[in-house]
């Protein structure tokens, strides 16, 4: 290539043509389900970074989405993390391509057969940077749909294509180089002409082909189902006299709502239903393999459930209430028949999740249950279909979905994000919200003006006895409590307030039903979950 070429000529066409090779991948994966190796190298990087490094990228990025007020925190998360993952991906074919240029430079650029050269020499940088990466979503890759021998034949012929280009292209810069002073003007110009038509092509590549994978990937296969919403006048509190005040979040949380939270940077794992079975293991008397079908013969349970992620704020929306159905892990207990020495289930999951739970806390709790519907409808696919557990008064953290196997064990074994350095029990933390100061429904009651002030408190399945209300720092003040929907979920709190013009600090606080009150001493969500006070100021 010479001396001619400068640094910055290899950066940005190592850029370009990473950013088409990796439109090109996300076509495929939109339109015909293949693996997407940016997501599948994101997460290999995700499960090797130290726990303490990993956490505090997960802090950074739910901060500032909470800062900047970006929407909801699960899905811009999610948003956020792929769009890091194709960071990540261009930046390393990128540096790649780079590395290829300088050496290729070296070597190729006198020799009589350059253009020859040059398509080997790429076709060798596509064989080097993309044999690791399919091996990588071959290993991880939970989302692709395609048959493996698809994916595998696109995989190859998009990473050997870019090699090619590349190859190409070093072969067009490199036979650009002047060999008299005079010819340096005319040189550069057909080079930037090269490097024009270079970026027009791979911008025209990436921008059909991230549109396309876009529209494809958010394209249903087929008709969603119409979901089986509960109405409202269903609950079980309808005719409580507690109203929650205008501005509180809704009670009963939709589906479409509900907070997700999952380790795959791709989206849930795809898992065949019809061929779904649940592999039981490990130190019982009778092994089994339980087909969806069988699981869901036993007596279903229903259950109305708050539940809420360990690394959720004080007042985040990491937290939703629905309708939990399954069936009773004691049901599968007796069935299996667990030897003397088995202590503990270890549940492992399809996204390679897995987590621990002691066999006593089964044996005295009936509400512990595989769930297999929300809502009165089955799982969807991105809440852990076909299967998930549900452990009362535990962070979801605990609370594996997409579950596959479980098998019994002796001795307790570290979970996914135990090992990771979150908390061993990750036991429900007491929690109150401000969600509302409802200045715009003011109401006159007698001769007082009235301010309807409401949220939301809970403490996992220990219940709430008691809400309280301070405001600038004065007396704290009951407020009253709706009935909640079971002892499961959380309660919707009100506290209508005598107006005072100005501004002001409103602050809430809970005692749980044994009269244990709310850990007022703030801490963030690692490794035990978010505690503190909640307060809010508003001028009204």
């Amino acid at each position: 290539m010479g001396t001619k070429t400068s640094t910055g000529t290899i950066i940005w066409a190592g850029i370009l043509l990473a950013a088409a090779l990796t439109a090109l991948l996300f076509a495929g994966a939109g339109a015909v389900g293949t693996p997407f190796p940016a997501f599948d190298l994101f997460d290999l990087t995700a499960r090797a970074l130290p726990g303490g490094l990993l956490t505090f990228g997960i802090d950074l990025m739910v901060d500032t989405i909470r800062a900047l007020n970006l929407g909801p925190t699960d899905d811009t998360a999610k948003l956020a993390e792929q769009l890091m993952a194709v960071g990540l991906f261009v930046l390393l074919a990128a540096v790649s391509s780079v590395i290829y240029f300088s050496i290729a430079r070296r070597t190729l650029a006198r020799s009589a057969a350059r253009r020859r050269g040059g398509l080997l020499s790429g076709l060798v940088l596509g064989g080097l940077f993309g044999l690791p990466m399919m091996a990588i979503s071959a290993s991880l890759n939970l989302t692709a749909t395609a048959a493996p021998v698809v994916s595998l034949a696109w995989l190859a012929a998009v990473f050997a294509g870019w090699g090619l280009a590349a190859g190409y292209t070093f072969y067009r810069l490199s036979a650009m180089s002047p060999t008299a002073e005079t010819e340096a003007s005319a040189t550069a110009l057909n080079r930037r002409q090269f490097l024009i038509q270079l970026g027009s092509a791979a911008a025209t590549i990436t921008v059909v082909g991230a549109g396309l994978g876009a529209l494809l990937r958010n394209t249903p296969s087929a008709p969603p189902e119409e979901p089986i919403q509960t109405n409202a006048a269903a609950l079980p509190n309808v005719d409580n006299a507690v109203s929650p005040a205008p501005g509180t979040r809704p009670e009963y949380t939709p589906l479409d709502q509900h907070y997700r939270i999952d380790i795959n940077t791709g989206g849930p794992p795809r898992i065949d239903l019809e061929n779904y079975t649940l592999k039981i293991t490990g130190l019982v008397e009778e092994p089994l393999e339980l087909t969806l079908d069988e699981i869901q013969g036993y007596e279903p349970m229903s259950q109305y459930i708050t539940m809420s992620c360990i690394s959720n704020r004080l007042a985040g929306d990491l937290i939703s209430t629905t309708l939990w159905t399954g069936t009773s892990m004691q049901r599968i207990l007796e069935r299996v028949k667990p030897l003397p020495e088995a202590a503990h289930i270890k549940i492992k999951a399809a996204d390679g999740f897995d987590e621990v739970v002691a066999l006593d806390v089964i044996r005295q709790d009936e509400r512990v249950m595989l769930t297999y519907a929300w809502d009165n409808e089955p799982l969807r696919e991105r809440h852990g279909a076909p299967l998930r557990i549900h452990i009362p008064d535990l962070y979801g953290m605990k609370q594996p979905k997409w579950i596959t196997e479980m098998e019994f064990i002796s001795a307790w074994e570290e979970g996914y994000w135990v090992r990771r350095g979150w908390d061993k029990e990750a036991r429900v933390r007491a929690t109150s919200v401000i969600d509302t100061v409802a200045a715009e429904a003011a109401y006159k009651d007698s001769d007082r003006m009235l301010i309807p002030i409401g949220g939301i408190a809970w403490a996992g399945a220990r219940g709430i006895a008691r809400v309280e209300v301070q405001v600038d720092g004065g007396d704290w003040v009951e407020a009253q409590l709706r009935s909640p929907l079971s002892d499961k979920t959380w309660v919707i709190w009100r506290y209508d307030w005598p107006f005072e013009a100005g501004e002001h600090r409103f602050a809430v606080r809970c005692i749980e039903s044994d009269g244990t009150p709310q850990i007022e001493m703030v801490a963030g969500v690692r490794p035990s979950g978010a505690t503190g006070i909640h307060s809010v100021s508003k001028t009204v």
